[in-house]
């Protein structure tokens, strides 16, 4: 049921868009889903008609005819719409962009793949200051335990076993309409959001706070890691050092202190280090070198590791995170001398810079293909059997604890991306560019934290130079009300100096023409009696008077520029093709928009998606596909015939694609050779795809040749989908198997059109359960290895843009009779095609139930080609292919170990993945993500090149199941009579109903790495039954965050799903303070109890 409240909140942002308050009905319908993405749900709502609808709303529209007899609906005025048709009158640039739009409106959050997170090991996020046990909970006044302390009130603390429920109906206080007055802002805000935004940040300039890197607290102590960085310091100062100076030392490198219990264990260490005492046993006098046995390859324990660590998570990029040492094959009789300590120096610059151009990760094993085909010679051997030998280079980390062999390789950078900091030497030249600008400088704008920021694109002389501002808090909304304070200013200062004698390049402030309002301008050009200012907030300019010119107050310096710039990733060659930059005016300017940052520099790499509709649209891919040649499709007439077909795919749903002789066809084929000599000629690693992104075109083998692929969505860094785009076949693959298109051939290889021709057999219906397997692999069969198809085009359908044809596995394409459509629908394989329909969507009869597997038999035609009899009627069990017996998962199988927690009482580096209410939410290690991020992308890589297999689907047993686009481990939770599935994502917490056809058996591979999903309550409040209001509060402040807990008890349970945990969770992602979500909550049920 549609919420009545945000159908009207949303109808009233429509009327905001109208300067004169109304507009008709149908251009209401068509804003609202524009805005939307849905259409206005009058039938939900229980009206026929919208119009019907609106009549029962008042207080937000009244409905009138105009002289013709349209519908007009006008806006009814109240104070909120009064604020917005403020924001609207003010926004200067509609006679630039088309029609007026409302500045704070944000669009529908593009939905982001739990993969997004990048691959990477995590620095540790800040600690909080210890309060103690007794401590915790006590700070209430306001600062959310940012300061004062108090004693815990005894009745806030849980019981050891964590309670979902309570029992007092008292606590129930879902039902009150009056909140804490501190607490409406936010919960209103949250239920005025588009439904879909549901897990974006209120605040467009506040996303998932990154990681702190300030000093943090040991309360916990890792040796692993110590290690592993106190390796990296070793190997720096080989000659020795004082061990008085490794605290500053490593300080200055971790921004983080040395545990006083690392310098105690040093002795202990020897596989790590050697400590000499020159003159005392004083620590302050100790001597320290690194290990003696530089090859040694394995780690002793020590009595000390056994010591619990989880606050802090894993090295920063720059360090060697703490890793198994890989073993040697154990049939190796290579001795240690044979294999040199250091890396020549051509080839450490070789391995250099193939990691340089994956700066997200590298798995080892592909590196050796990787040198081979980038550099034309072999890798030596030795590489990968010490990788020890690029310690020096690249960070090694082992995410599958299983296998040693499989490392991945981190290049090493001066800064962890993981701190998500801006470049200083780029700050700085901002601020250098600021003070260009006048002699007072203004702050330089920072870019939005958020992966997908909305902005509103103004205009763009070339792609490379789009502007543009961002949307929300700290960007739009800030300058709006320094807009307000200069009105004000201005307004009232009646001595407000008029700037004489204006100087290109100087700020001013503007009087503007039409309205009241006064912004802020540079002055471009200098006239007898006119100058030429821009808008520095909007991003245009305008040939004013002078008179108009006002000297800008030092007090309106504060607030950075907001019009910036930015270029378009996949359209810098293009940047200037008329084409091009017709097809973005048409797209973009003027509209509201996401923006996905791939590079943040002082013009950011973007792609812009416009998610006003059902699918979003990649502006950039829409601008690239102007640059198409249409003469070069492949031409397609009803009625004609078409020889030497080349069918390249066929589909689940009986759908197929083929290439049809075609100029451009034979262009492409004539460029891809082109292409294959020019790799082989190439030595370098220019042609590596470093830059992965949605709509990106490049080039992938298929069938051991190189084709045009399109990126069709991103997994993690290193796993990607991408779509033959000339062969209409899907993949999932490496980052690594791909490879820029060459600069000599980009141009004409864009302007090829795709030649992959969508089609489907005439007279055969396409739609769920028509085909069945068996059929599939029929037609499969009859084309996929003909090399003498042909085909007659029956129709052409221009909505789904499917071309209907008879097809033939001759050149005999007169009589239709021959056709394979007819030879399949005379068959039983068509004939039973509602059996799969009833198979896989509902409940199988009791009766015709085979005993033993059906069986398939085949006779020729008279033309030769093989015509099937259908199988018997089979039913299968859920998730089974018709004719096929179903099998069971091996027994053999066993579950991941359990995850490991720190002690009680101890800090754990968390996310929060899932957050219903503080009495249950679910989170994942903060350590341990980039692993599941590669465990995820490889099962991506498995299951999507692993046929579907029959399976019979077990109560809570563990599956692999597919999800949207990507592969979870799931416990299936109940098997339904339609087909569907029950599952929980054990490592995100979260409840999804998928096919059974989705699911596959989870192997042994992907059984090592734990369950990441740790069902959790929060400690320090009374166990209740939340109200939506305090649930919404809650998540706002936890969910899709890192965040720190504190453990406090843990259920413990035969099963990892089952297990549950109490937890202080603190958010110290602000500086200054740490954030205590228990006392906030308590705070809340507080208020809401003085409020009633």
């Amino acid at each position: 049921m549609a919420d009545v409240e945000l159908v009207k909140k949303m109808l009233r942002a429509v009327l905001q868009t109208s300067k004169s308050g109304s507009m008709t009905l149908t251009r209401l319908q068509g804003e609202y889903k524009e805005l939307t993405g849905e259409p206005v749900p009058h039938k939900q709502l229980g009206h026929p008609t919208v119009d019907a609808l609106l009549q029962t709303m008042p207080s937000v529209v009244r409905l009138d005819r105009n002289q013709s007899g349209e519908v007009m609906c006008f806006a009814v005025v109240s104070h909120e719409m009064a604020q917005v048709t403020k924001l609207v009158a003010r926004q200067r640039t509609a006679k630039k962009t088309g029609r007026p739009q409302v500045v704070n409106c944000q669009m529908r959050v593009k939905p982001a793949a739990p993969l997004v997170l990048n691959a990477k090991p995590r620095t540790s996020l800040r600690q909080p200051d210890q309060r103690g046990r007794l401590g915790r909970g006590g700070a209430r006044s306001g600062g959310y335990g940012d300061g004062r302390q108090g004693s815990m009130r005894e009745q806030n603390k849980p019981p050891n076993t964590p309670t979902r429920k309570s029992s007092l109906p008292l606590d129930r206080s879902d039902k009150r309409m009056t909140l804490p007055s501190r607490f409406q802002k936010e919960v209103h805000a949250h239920l005025s959001r588009n439904p879909q935004q549901s897990n974006a940040p209120a605040n467009l300039n506040e996303s998932t706070p990154p990681s702190k890197t300030r000093t943090p607290h040991s309360g916990s102590y890792s040796p692993k890691l110590v290690q592993s960085r106190l390796k990296e310091v070793l190997n720096k100062h080989s000659n020795g050092l004082w061990v008085s100076k490794l605290p500053q030392l490593y300080r200055e490198l971790y921004k983080q202190e040395l545990p006083s219990e690392a310098l105690k264990d040093l002795e202990h260490w020897t596989h790590i280090c050697t400590v000499e005492k020159p003159c005392s046993s004083k620590p302050q006098e100790l001597l320290v070198y690194p290990a003696k046995d530089a090859n040694q390859t394995t780690t002793p324990s020590s009595p000390t590791t056994t010591t619990k660590d989880r606050h802090s998570a894993v090295t920063q990029k720059s360090a060697t995170p703490a890793q198994p040492s890989p073993r040697k094959p154990s049939g190796s009789t290579q001795s240690p001398t044979s294999s040199p300590k250091v890396l020549s120096p051509d080839l450490k610059q070789k391995l250099t810079e193939l990691l340089l151009k994956y700066s997200s990760g590298l798995w080892a094993h592909a590196l050796p293909k990787l040198y081979q085909d980038t550099y034309k010679s072999k890798l030596p051997e030795y590489v990968l059997e010490n990788l020890n030998l690029l310690s020096d280079i690249c960070t090694i980390d082992y995410p599958m604890p299983d296998n040693p062999k499989r490392a991945i390789l981190y290049v090493k950078a001066q800064e962890d991306e993981n701190c998500n900091r801006t470049d200083m030497a780029d700050l700085r030249a901002r601020e250098e560019a600021g003070r260009r600008l006048s002699v007072q400088a203004v702050p330089p704008l920072v870019i939005p934290k958020e992966e997908y920021p909305s902005v509103l694109v103004v205009e763009a002389s070339n792609t490379n130079s789009v502007i543009l501002r961002y949307i929300g808090e700290g960007y739009s909304k800030a300058q709006e009300k320094l807009e307000d304070e200069m009105k004000e200013f201005y307004g009232q200062d009646n001595t407000a100096k008029t700037l004489t004698s204006p100087s290109p390049g100087q700020l001013a402030a503007v009087r503007a023409e039409e309205e009241e309002e006064v912004l802020r301008a540079q002055v471009s050009e200098v006239m007898p009696n006119k100058v030429k200012v821009y808008y520095v907030d909007h991003g245009f300019s305008e040939v004013i008077n002078k008179n108009k010119l006002l000297e800008l107050h030092e007090r309106f310096f504060r607030l950075p520029f907001q019009a910036t710039k930015c270029k378009l990733a996949g359209l810098e060659v293009f940047c200037h093709e008329s084409a091009v930059l017709k097809k973005f005016e048409t797209m973009a300017s003027g509209k509201i928009l996401l923006a996905e940052i791939l590079q943040r520099e002082e013009t950011p790499l973007v792609v812009l998606y416009d998610t006003s509709q059902d699918d979003d649209v990649n502006i950039n891919s829409a601008c690239l596909k102007a640059m198409q040649d249409k003469s070069l499709e492949s031409p397609l007439q009803v009625n004609s015939a078409y020889m030497n077909v080349s069918v390249t795919s066929v589909c689940s749903d009986g759908t197929f694609c083929c290439q049809l002789p075609s100029r451009g066809l034979a262009k492409l084929n004539e460029i891809l050779e082109k292409t294959e000599a020019y790799f082989h000629s190439q030595v370098t690693s220019e042609s590596l795809v470093s830059r992965p992104f949605c709509g990106k075109i490049c080039l992938a083998r298929y069938k051991g040749k190189w084709s045009r692929v399109e990126i069709t969505n991103l997994h993690g860094s290193r796993v990607l989908d991408i779509l033959f785009v000339d062969l209409g076949v899907q993949a999932s693959v490496e980052v690594i198997e791909l490879r820029e298109v060459p600069p000599p051939f980009l141009r004409d290889l864009i302007a090829i059109p795709p030649q992959a021709i969508k089609c489907c057999l005439a007279d055969l219906a396409v739609s769920v359960g028509s085909w069945t397997p068996d059929a599939v692999q029929w037609l499969r069969d009859m084309v996929l290895h003909c090399n003498d198809c042909s085909l007659r085009i029956a129709r052409l359908d221009e909505t789904t843009h499917i071309v209907h044809v008879y097809l033939f596995t001759s050149k005999n394409f007169h009589d239709t009779e021959r056709s394979l459509n007819r030879q399949l629908a005379d068959s039983d394989l068509w004939k039973h095609q509602k059996d799969v329909f009833l198979s896989s969507h509902g409940p199988p009869p009791k009766t015709n139930t085979p005993t033993s597997p059906p069986t398939t038999t085949t006779n020729t035609s008279t033309n030769g080609n093989r015509v099937p009899h259908g199988p018997k009627r089979a039913h299968c069990q859920p998730g089974s292919r018709v004719g096929t017996p179903p099998s069971t998962p091996p027994a053999s199988l066993v579950l991941p170990p359990m995850l490991e927690l720190p002690a009680i009482g101890q800090n754990m580096d968390i996310y929060v993945s899932v957050a219903c209410h503080p009495g249950h939410f679910v989170l994942q290690p903060w350590q341990d993500m980039y692993k599941l991020v590669v465990l995820m992308g490889e099962m991506i890589l498995y299951y999507n090149k692993t046929e579907e297999k029959p399976l019979v689907v077990e109560k809570n047993q563990v599956y692999a199941a597919k999800v949207e686009n990507n592969w979870h481990r799931v416990l299936v939770k109940g098997v339904l009579t339609n087909g569907m599935v029950s599952v929980y994502e054990l490592d995100y917490g979260k409840h999804e109903l998928v096919s059974c056809n989705q699911l596959r058996p989870l192997i042994q591979e992907f059984r090592q790495l734990p369950f990441q999903g740790i069902t959790a309550q929060l400690a320090g409040v009374k166990p209740r039954q939340w109200s939506e209001e305090a649930s919404i509060v809650f998540r706002n402040h936890v969910e899709k965050k890192p965040l720190v807990a504190q453990l406090e008890t843990v259920q413990e349970a035969t099963h990892p799903w089952d297990r549950k945990v109490t937890v202080y969770l603190v958010d110290t992602s602000q500086e200054e303070r740490d954030i205590w979500v228990h006392d906030i909550m308590a705070e809340f049920a507080d208020e809401l109890s003085t409020a009633a």
